[in-house]
């Protein structure tokens, strides 16, 4: 893991992309206008913490399944309100759509984290019945791969980890890691590169074309790591714009996230 000196740098995000500073503000923007005119059921409890929380939006007929989007922000950021908007592209084809938050570090570490992945997962599948299908951002990415282990609860069999971070123990030496508070059995024991896959789960590894080279590497890696594992390069989007096609009910990326098959 010493090959690369600055694992600061490999990491880094907004630095390398223009204006990347000015896209949460955005974010933030197009999630509210979405909620003022969405069908939604807010702050829905799956568990009793501050944070165990989801957001459920709803189309104008009876759901086909339930959709879940699990946010990024190197679990250290964010909560569901800001994303609210990628909810459109599923809603608008028929599904339901669950956005939760999650405690982030260093209040919980990521063993703690992916156990309330788990648990919305199942209350919001309790208040929508049929297929469901996962997608997740970044940390997010990681967070619903962890979903397809064999050691975790049969929440789900199919997700689309975007820019998805599935090898952790880079982590180890980053400044970062001061609040992940990552060590080297728990970077290994949450690596879904590392573990193995339930039996008859699907992941699709999507990734932007001009995104950093390590999260080129992370998608690359899940790919040959599980069987029945589809790796997307998508295009010249880079890491703050390759999910805004989940906006659209047509694109490629809601596509992956609804079709039966990776």
């Amino acid at each position: 893991m010493t090959e690369i000196i600055d694992w600061d740098a490999a990491f880094e995000n907004g630095a390398h992309i223009p204006d990347g500073s000015a896209y949460p503000a955005a974010w933030q923007a197009r999630a509210l206008e979405y909620r003022t005119q969405a069908t939604a059921r807010l702050d829905l409890p799956y568990g009793t913490g501050p944070r165990e929380r989801f957001d459920l939006f709803l189309p104008d007929t009876a759901p086909k399944g339930l959709c879940v989007f699990v946010h990024g922000g190197y679990w250290k950021a964010f909560d569901k309100t800001t994303w609210s908007h990628l909810a459109h592209g599923a809603v608008a084809r028929g599904w339901a759509m669950a956005l939760p938050s999650y405690t982030l570090a260093p209040e919980a570490g990521l063993p703690e984290m992916t156990g309330q992945i788990a648990r919305a997962i199942s209350a919001a599948r309790a208040e929508v019945p049929g297929p469901v299908r996962l997608a997740g951002h970044s940390a997010g990415g990681h967070l619903v791969a962890r979903m397809l282990c064999s050691d975790m609860p049969d929440v789900a069999r199919q997700a689309v980890s975007i820019s998805g971070l599935h090898d952790l123990r880079p982590l180890l030496y980053t400044r970062m890691n001061d609040i992940l508070q990552l060590t080297d059995q728990t970077a290994c024991n949450e690596s879904p590169a590392l573990l193995t896959p339930r039996d008859g789960t699907r992941l699709t590894a999507w990734v932007g074309g001009h995104e950093r080279p390590e999260f080129l590497r992370q998608s690359a890696l899940i790919r040959e790591a599980w069987p029945h594992t589809k790796l997307v390069v998508d295009g010249a989007l880079h890491h703050f714009n390759v999910i805004a096609a989940l906006e659209d009910p047509d694109s490629p990326l809601t596509n992956a996230m609804i079709q039966d098959a990776p």
